[in-house]
């Protein structure tokens, strides 16, 4: 936010449109970067869990940039501001606080209620579990906390339980379903005739969107203590632009925060960038060989510190290597 703000400042635009911009491009895709994570079985990994950290609090924030928009485009004070955001903040914790009270009380006991009385079909189970999902998303929507909020809040508290992999097992269906309406809906946005005839622009745009966040993200992760290849890792990881990042799109366009042709640039960006997430995960691997013949990673690296593997029996174990140690 602080480097498109200067950025834009510094071309004689609204400084107000540069800081929006910025926190359009923070927001990451958990959704389509946990599905990638999950498919190379890397939610384990140290990369992995570093960026699934990162995209949780992101999430969390949304509410907060939500409040930080009014303020972005001019009709309310910094005070004013201040407060709301200040309140959302309140909001946010409080519906956190219940909801880890429920996950620890009544939540274990709706999932095995529903499981016995789902014993000779799943069906049951299933639609108890997605509506359970939904009732928390409804609320965190009437809260101003965002349905994507609530949503990720209700998989998190069903993952505390002692049902989350049978849980998972049961919606993996519908989680299929859901994964292929929500990039049909982006489609959907998508202006066509815009993106013909600014393609050029739009492949720069995602072409920049992927290394300055690359770069970015890979130099703060750095800066925490950890390795080049686990920096680098979550930093191609978070290149995309998120899905949240098309619900702040569409309040700062009603707010009138952007104009009408940089809402459809930042839309086709979004969209272009969640397309091509695909081709970058698979050039991770390539990338991972390069870093290791330019000596940017040395060979033992392929296995990262305090990575979590599962052993052929099933069970998971801690693999802590030493550089100094050379012994087998």
């Amino acid at each position: 936010m602080f480097l498109c703000g200067i950025t834009v400042s510094l071309c004689g635009g609204k400084h107000s449109e540069g800081v929006f911009v910025g926190a359009f491009l923070s927001m990451s895709s958990t959704a389509v970067v946990l599905k990638f994570l999950m498919e190379k079985n890397s939610t384990n990994s140290l990369h992995g869990q570093v960026t699934i950290g990162i995209l949780i609090l992101q999430d969390c924030a949304v509410g907060l940039l939500f409040a930080l928009l009014p303020v972005l485009e001019g009709n309310s004070g910094i005070v004013h501001g201040m407060l709301s955001m200040g309140k959302v903040v309140v909001v946010l914790l409080s519906f956190l606080a219940v909801l880890s009270i429920l996950s620890r009380t009544c939540i274990p006991w709706l999932l095995k209620l529903m499981v016995s009385l789902s014993s000779q079909t799943n069906e049951l189970y299933q639609l108890a579990a997605v509506a359970f999902c939904l009732l928390v998303a409804w609320c965190s929507d009437k809260l101003g906390l965002s349905l994507e909020l609530g949503s990720f809040a209700a998989g998190v508290m069903i993952s505390t339980t002692d049902l989350a992999e049978h849980t998972l097992e049961q919606i993996e269906p519908i989680r299929n379903l859901f994964a292929a309406l929500f990039l049909a809906s982006i489609g959907m946005l998508v202006n066509v005739h815009f993106l013909w005839t600014h393609v050029d622009i739009l492949l720069a745009s995602v072409i920049l969107v992927i290394i300055i966040k690359t770069t970015i993200v890979t130099t703060v992760v750095k800066g925490f203590g950890y390795n080049n290849k686990t920096s680098l890792l979550v930093g191609i990881s978070l290149a995309q632009i998120g899905e949240f990042a098309f619900v702040l799109l569409s309040r700062a366009s009603n707010l009138h925060l952007i104009e009408g042709k940089l809402y459809l640039l930042l839309l086709g960006t979004t969209a272009l960038s969640l397309v091509t997430t695909p081709l970058v995960f698979k050039m991770i691997p390539a990338v991972v060989h390069l870093g290791i013949l330019l000596k940017w990673f040395s060979p033992d690296s392929t296995i990262e510190k305090g990575e979590i593997v599962r052993s052929e029996s099933g069970k998971q174990r801690m693999i802590l290597m030493s550089r100094q140690s050379h012994s087998s």
